[in-house]
């Protein structure tokens, strides 16, 4: 895999140096292109300023943004049939396959164990070992 989707909470896992930061930092290293919906932004930014921080720049260097200039009300229908997943978790899921990617699949990094379920149910491959903290 050339190309992964990462979603908000591995970034916060690297980012504040949380449970399991460096292995999701050397498997996202891994990857030609790592990509993120730009609901990412938000919550990162929401992130520091719930930790009294200055957003860091630094902390999406790298990110290539997924912009969907459409609904995506077909792929939220699709997934919430392949299981529940809450808030924003359907946002991602659903803006991952937005990449047009021209042979092999999408690599979907996230720490939500329901959010891996679901994006494995519809075919991504998932980076790393589910059990990781």
């Amino acid at each position: 895999m050339s190309v992964a989707y990462a979603d908000t909470l591995v970034l916060k896992a690297i980012v504040f140096d949380g449970p399991g930061a460096a292995v999701y930092s050397r498997h996202l290293d891994r990857f030609f292109r790592v990509m993120s919906s730009n609901w990412l932004e938000v919550e990162l930014r929401a992130a520091f300023a719930r930790e009294n921080l200055g957003f860091q720049e630094t902390a999406m260097a790298g990110i290539d943004w997924i912009l969907p200039n459409r609904t995506l009300a077909p792929e939220f229908a699709v997934i919430l049939q392949a299981g529940y997943l809450r808030g924003t978790d359907p946002w991602h899921v659903a803006t991952a396959p937005c990449v047009s990617l021209r042979s092999g699949g999408l690599s979907f990094a996230t720490l939500v164990a329901r959010k891996n379920d679901v994006a494995a149910a519809l075919g991504h491959v998932i980076p790393w070992d589910r059990d990781l903290p």
